[in-house]
């Protein structure tokens, strides 16, 4: 009888942290997840053209664990992403709202297209155009004299 308490006792205890494990592990990945989609709208200080989630600095990772520090404490990713536009200006984000002059970002790409089709439609145009029949050209002199 005791042999069975104590191996009772021992799967008891071995299955705790399997147990536990299971409770927690989604709440962990729902907030990875969370990190890892506000880290992947913030640019890297140090490098060139990299999110957050994709910078092997230093930085970087110091960063994200801020990032992962305000979203466990109940913070929206609207606010965490706010916090760094307040620290670093909007340069931080990796696209910037379309309002005031960043709307140039959004709008110039499509204006210069439009440029664009508009001079390869006007050249076509004057390629494809019928030559003009060149003008009658008199052979002989001034007077109309006929020789």
């Amino acid at each position: 009888m005791r042999i069975l308490r104590r191996l009772t006792v021992a799967i008891l205890v071995s299955a705790t942290p399997i147990l536990s494990q299971s409770t927690a592990a989604p709440r962990d990945s729902a907030l990875a997840a969370r990190v890892r989609a506000v880290s992947s709208q913030l640019r890297c200080p140090v490098c060139q053209g990299l999110s957050l989630q994709d910078s092997p600095s230093e930085l970087s990772a110091e960063m994200k664990d801020v990032v992962r520090e305000q979203i466990a404490a109940g913070k929206s990713n609207e606010e965490v992403l706010q916090y760094f536009v307040g620290k670093y200006g909007e340069w931080i984000l990796l696209q910037p709202k379309p309002t005031g002059f960043n709307l140039a970002v959004y709008a110039l790409p499509v204006l210069m297209l439009a440029a664009g089709a508009l001079v390869v439609t006007i050249a076509v145009r004057r390629w494809t155009r019928a030559p003009h029949e060149p003008m009658a050209v008199q052979v002989g002199g001034d007077d109309g004299d006929a020789r």
